[in-house]
């Protein structure tokens, strides 16, 4: 496999004996370090999968790393995502990361882009890279990710996570399948739930992202026989990987034979779910939610509370007089519910129980409506003594 970096730098003596483990590796060697430290990677995200890439690369000696990311650092980011630390509570994602990357190695650039990742400055922000490393966690922005990649033609180094399980490819549209060839289109709105409403086991990120960056760092210097055309599934509960072959799509709309496009596009209209947690932003609809103080003085009133959360997150915190019944079982137990009474629905954040809602509704369900917010705004502004994850 040809090398993405054709030119090497020269390395310093320092470099020499901090990278000395690689370069007496005759894959590796002065030239193939010399390769790490002229390569510009960018990392969409510095939470779960970007904390352990950032980290490996910059140990690694990967001479400039772009960081790509408009979050603060919040306590419940701790438990994986270990570039941060507790002192970094608050403050921007990006900054702390940068922080911890100098500190691991000063010999790497780092450049930040504070910014929510659009198609208005995608292409603008990965045309000086040579390799682009998708570590979000939403299907928007990695449709964004795999087309801006495309046009541009620059591999995409994708991983992803949920509760026990991950997944890792390389997506090249010029050697290779894009990441529509596999996924042409996005799952339905709501059918997969996010890190924040289905949980994330704290090690997986290391393992996916771990995984990412052996990835980035093979394609760099051009080593080994990189997952294009292939994606691992890794399954932690049974210990065990699988190999997905991934075929090109010859009719795929970014990367086919005649594609169809052929610029960037609205993809949270493509994807039918927002982007980006922009829950402050939106107004509430009367007709559908309720604000946690309108729930609160309609609790007191005795209006019938439903909480389609799972069992173990019931035990975490709970509105009181909430009943429980699980999103997945609403359509079989929804007989226990009279169409005529008033009920309030909620979840963690808001999404199952608008699910729960739409499926009410269609059911001839006339007064329903749920917690705009779910239970976290619920604990935030009714019941901080309750805790929150």
């Amino acid at each position: 496999m040809e090398p993405l970096i054709a030119e090497p730098e020269a390395l310093s003596n320092d470099e020499v004996a901090r990278y000395s483990r690689h370069v007496i590796m005759p894959n590796v060697g002065i030239e193939g370090q010399g390769r790490l430290k002229a390569a510009k990677v960018l990392l969409i995200g510095t939470g779960g999968l970007g904390s352990p890439l950032a980290m490996y690369l910059a140990a690694a000696g990967v001479g400039t790393i772009g960081l790509v990311d408009a979050d603060v650092v919040d306590e419940s980011n701790l438990q994986r995502q270990v570039i941060h630390g507790t002192s970094d509570v608050g403050r921007r994602k990006v900054e702390s990361a940068r922080e911890t990357i100098e500190d691991l190695n000063p010999h790497v650039t780092v450049e930040v882009h504070e910014t929510l990742l659009t198609s208005d400055n995608a292409l603008e922000i990965f045309e000086p890279y040579d390799l682009v490393i998708d570590g979000t966690d939403n299907f928007p922005t990695r449709y964004l990710v795999n087309d801006a990649c495309v046009l541009l033609g620059k591999p995409n180094v994708y991983g992803s996570i949920f509760r026990f399980d991950g997944q890792l490819s390389v997506f090249h549209a010029d050697e290779g399948p894009c990441y529509r060839c596999m996924f042409p289109e996005p799952p339905p709105p709501g059918m997969v739930p996010s890190c924040a409403e289905g949980g994330v086991f704290g090690v997986i990120p290391a393992t996916i992202g771990a995984g990412q960056a052996t990835e980035a760092i093979k394609l760099l210097i051009g080593v080994g026989d990189p997952l294009i055309g292939r994606m691992l599934i890794y399954d932690a509960l049974e210990a065990s990987w699988q190999t997905v072959k991934v075929n090109k799509d010859p009719e795929c709309p970014v990367c086919g034979k005649n594609p169809t496009v052929t610029e960037l596009i609205d993809y949270e209209q493509f994807c039918g779910m927002p982007a980006h947690d922009r829950a402050e932003e939106t107004p509430l609809d009367p007709g559908e939610e309720v604000t946690p103080q309108q729930l609160e003085r309609q609790r007191q009133q005795g209006v019938r509370i439903i909480d389609v959360r799972e069992p173990h997150e019931f035990e975490i915190n709970r509105i009181p007089g909430a009943e429980l019944i699980p999103l997945g079982e609403l359509a079989e137990r929804s007989v226990q519910l009279d169409p005529e009474e008033p009920l309030l629905l909620h979840c963690k954040a808001g999404v199952r129980s608008k699910d729960a809602l739409d499926h009410l509704r269609g059911r001839g369900f006339r007064d329903v409506k749920h917690l705009k917010g779910g239970i976290d705004a619920y604990v935030d502004e009714i019941d901080p003594t309750q805790p929150s994850y």
